[in-house]
């Protein structure tokens, strides 16, 4: 994929997590993630571009604000699940992939990157 093209969002969660490994954050807390969600494409279209980016900026926008100032644990989507940092990254990529016709461009994959903090933050990527 020789193109890629990034718009960024943010979102601001309650969870918590089941498991030892997890210490203290089996009990719930908030979390703050910067997101950032690349469009890759192999060719430009016709208009000589990736994704619209006012159209892939909306889309991310309505994801991220639909799971905003929620407790992730009450979600039924997530019912059962450890809403880790990676776990988060693959749902905003699968709910963007579900818009992927919308946002123009010849689009190939997508990659969510959640960053926790300057020195910490997880990715992922699939193809559509």
């Amino acid at each position: 994929m020789p193109y890629t093209v990034t718009v960024r969002d943010h979102l601001m969660v309650a969870h918590s997590f089941r498991g030892e490994v997890f210490g203290p954050a089996q009990r719930l807390h908030g979390a703050t993630f910067v997101v950032d969600a690349s469009f890759g494409a192999d060719e430009l279209d016709a208009d000589g571009v990736v994704v619209d980016i006012g159209r892939a900026s909306a889309a991310l926008a309505d994801i991220t604000g639909a799971l905003t100032y929620r407790n992730l644990d009450e979600d039924p989507d997530f019912a059962g699940v450890n809403t880790t940092t990676e776990v988060l990254c693959k749902a905003i990529a699968d709910r963007l992939a579900e818009r992927a016709d919308e946002l123009g461009g010849a689009l190939t994959s997508i990659t969510v990157t959640l960053h926790e903090s300057h020195i910490a933050w997880a990715s992922y990527s699939r193809s559509l």
